[in-house]
């Protein structure tokens, strides 16, 4: 033991004194050297000096020693025994009655584990609770892909590898700008933790060259994906599905190739957009994706995308069936598709008006998911060698119906407000004005005003001009009257739609066939809503297709998470049905909780888990720090077990240090508890 001194205020002197401490040097369970205080001795009034500090020291550290049992080869005899003996006597009362030292009187035993581990219930702290299960999920799904591995193959670093691999996850479950992406890693998410990747290292300008670098590789990382989920899942690529979206750009684009005006599926004509051309397979896997600029028509797009496809494309699957929409099943289109050896399935561009039932074909009733009724039946045409599917849907009738009514009521409103301007004495009779505005009305509801004959009475009036004195002939509308053409039903059609294939199959694959066109239409709303890949603030273009690339790349692994729920869904559904069929006297059967959420219920329910940082103090003055997972609720552990991954990243992780160095150590403390 030693004594140390501070300079402090002492207030029965107004003076600035030595305040002294008596201290013990130890090595804690890491080896490091310690201190603690034993004694708190104050302000001494006695005249000592250095030498006699010292000489009270060694004569406390002889008592000790000798109350232990250990002899001393010296004796020590003070210079100046009066005030020394009586510090002494002082010091050493107080540190055996305040029990501050083991003097060997009384043999204690040393405390036990579950001694130290009794804290102090008032001194228990939480701090830095962090968001963890959505990040866990997703980081579990990348290891099922094993991407990580596959980063590191194709040249980039462990540092490299692991910040991709946090920027995918967060652009899954909080798709955001680089920006707010970084202060919600460090504020909110415990995704670096999961990664491993060094939080003070995070910046805005390293994820915005860690997006770059990720769509370099884009066409490595496609295809291995690609094959991967086929390998994982036991995948067959027999049906592909292809579409465009676009999404627009917010602000003023300039100096870009890509970001151009055109027709944008969001209704924002007054933005330059850029499209997104995606070929997906049933399963809702991208097999292959490519951007354009925004001025690009859809049939345009078809060509290029098949020829990198085919290049993709294994010789096993040269027969694979193709899904597209009425838009791009342009006749140049499906004869591509044919000289490309795929099949094809799409929506007629136009109803087929002269057609004839296929000798011995019946109709097929089906329904869709709403359990309407949808009658299938067999045609062919003389105008085409392909194979048509006639459709007549009741649900769509109905809809259609609904539609050409009020397209009808809107459209005979607009030509009553033309007539009754007639009458006016400010209104437009002029003919020229009035066929403008028949035309421009026309132009509005072309769906229904081929349905109806339009007249009017025209009368010439001269006038003259005061100008230049010459007399004009003016044609005014007199009158104008309007009705439906004799013979026709506006609705005839209603409900009735062709399917056109080269497959000459039953009716009922050819439309199980089409109908998984809607998986593909699931992938842009999921892009576009929980992915947040509209609107796009970039500015450049090498920006932009990597924001469009990191958004597809958190894709594969939504669709990874997803596609295994369903897929669990669907075979728990058939065991059970097996099970109540072998047991029909069974009534304490229980039917499995489907998982059938969209990804944002699924980041919502996964974001109840959390880890979190809690601090106490036990009866030997050690702070205890432990770092935990919280246990998930029923719903979250209903994930983990149908995707068969493990439920916590880790359970506890402790550290445990004396109260004195807590506020120094802290910063340490925390790196050890995040290792």
């Amino acid at each position: 033991m030693y004594f140390k001194f501070s300079l402090r205020h002492n207030p029965a002197t107004s003076k600035t004194e030595g305040y002294y401490r008596l201290v013990e040097s130890y090595r804690d369970e890491r080896g490091r050297v310690s201190h603690k205080t034993l004694l708190n001795v104050g302000f001494i009034d006695k005249l000592v000096d250095i030498e006699q500090l010292n000489q009270i020291r060694r004569i406390l550290c002889n008592r000790y020693e000798e109350s232990l049992g250990q002899s001393q080869l010296f004796e020590i005899k003070p210079d100046n025994e009066a005030i020394v003996n009586q510090l002494v006597e002082e010091y050493w009362g107080r540190l055996v009655n305040e029990n501050r030292i083991d003097i060997g009187q009384q043999k204690t035993k040393p405390p036990t584990v579950k001694q130290r581990r009794m804290v102090d219930s008032e001194s228990i702290r939480n701090f830095d609770v962090r968001e963890i299960g959505s990040e866990w999920l997703c980081y579990q799904a990348l290891e099922q892909l094993q991407l990580l591995g596959f980063l590191t193959k194709i040249g980039f670093d462990d540092e490299s590898m692991r910040l991709a691999i946090t920027q995918i996850i967060s652009r899954a479950v909080y798709p955001a700008s680089e920006l707010e992406t970084t202060r919600w890693i460090r504020e909110n998410s415990a995704v670096c933790e999961i990664t491993q990747y060094p939080l003070e290292k995070l910046t805005k300008d390293r994820l915005y060259k860690s997006s770059l670098k990720l769509f370099e590789h884009k066409n490595e990382i496609e295809k291995y994906l690609s094959v991967k989920t086929n390998q994982l899942f036991d995948i067959q690529d027999k049906i592909y599905l292809f579409d465009l979206t676009n999404t627009y750009f917010e602000g003023k684009i300039k100096h870009s190739k890509l970001a151009k005006y055109g027709r944008s599926k969001e209704k924002r004509s007054d933005c330059k957009i850029v499209v997104l051309a995606m070929v997906i397979n049933v399963e809702g896997f991208i097999k292959y994706s490519c951007i354009f600029s925004g001025n690009m028509q859809d049939p345009q797009t078809l060509e290029n995308i098949v020829k990198n496809l085919r290049n993709k494309t294994s010789e096993t699957a040269k027969k694979a069936i193709v899904v597209i929409d009425a838009g791009i099943a342009t006749k140049d289109n499906l004869k591509m598709l044919t000289d490309n050896e795929f099949d094809y399935i799409c929506v007629s561009r136009s109803k087929l008006k002269k057609y004839k039932i296929v000798e011995g074909s019946k109709i097929v009733e089906v329904e869709d998911k709403k359990h309407q009724k949808i009658s299938l039946q067999k045609v062919e045409s003389e105008q085409y060698n392909d194979y048509f599917l006639k459709v007549e849907s009741e649900g769509k009738r109905q809809k259609e119906e609904s539609m050409n009514n009020r397209f009808q009521e809107r459209f005979e409103s607009g030509l009553k407000a033309i007539s009754a301007s007639l009458s006016k004495k400010s209104g437009i009779k002029i003919e020229q004005k009035v066929l403008e505005r028949i035309g421009r009305l026309k132009q509005k509801y072309q769906s229904i005003h081929k349905y109806y004959d339009i007249s009017y009475d025209v009368e010439t009036e001269v006038v003259r001009k005061r100008k230049t004195n010459v007399d004009t002939e003016i044609r005014k509308v007199k009158s104008l009257s309007w009705c439906i053409k004799d013979n026709v039903d506006v609705n005839q059609r209603s409900g009735t739609y062709f399917l056109r294939t080269s497959l000459d199959d039953t009716e009922t694959i050819v439309w199980e066939g089409y109908n998984v066109i809607r998986e593909i239409e699931s992938c842009f709303r999921t892009l576009k809503t929980d992915l947040d890949l509209r609107p796009i603030y970039h500015k450049r273009d090498d920006a932009t297709m990597a924001h469009l690339n990191l958004g597809l790349l958190a894709y594969w692994v939504v669709n990874t998470i997803r596609f295994q729920l369903k897929r669990s869904e669907e075979i728990n559904a058939n065991k059970q049905t097996l099970t109540n069929k072998q047991s029909k006297d069974n009534d304490n059967e229980k039917v499995e909780t489907s998982i059938n959420f969209c990804w944002k219920e699924i980041v919502r329910t996964l974001n109840t888990q959390k880890a979190v940082t809690t601090t106490a103090q036990n009866n030997y003055e050690e702070v205890i720090f432990i770092r935990r997972c919280s246990e998930p609720n029923p719903k979250v552990l209903a994930i983990y077990q149908k995707l068969k991954y493990k439920i916590q990243p880790f359970s506890k992780r402790k550290f445990v240090v004396h109260k004195a160095e807590m506020k120094k150590m802290e910063y340490l403390m925390y790196q050890a508890v995040m290792t």
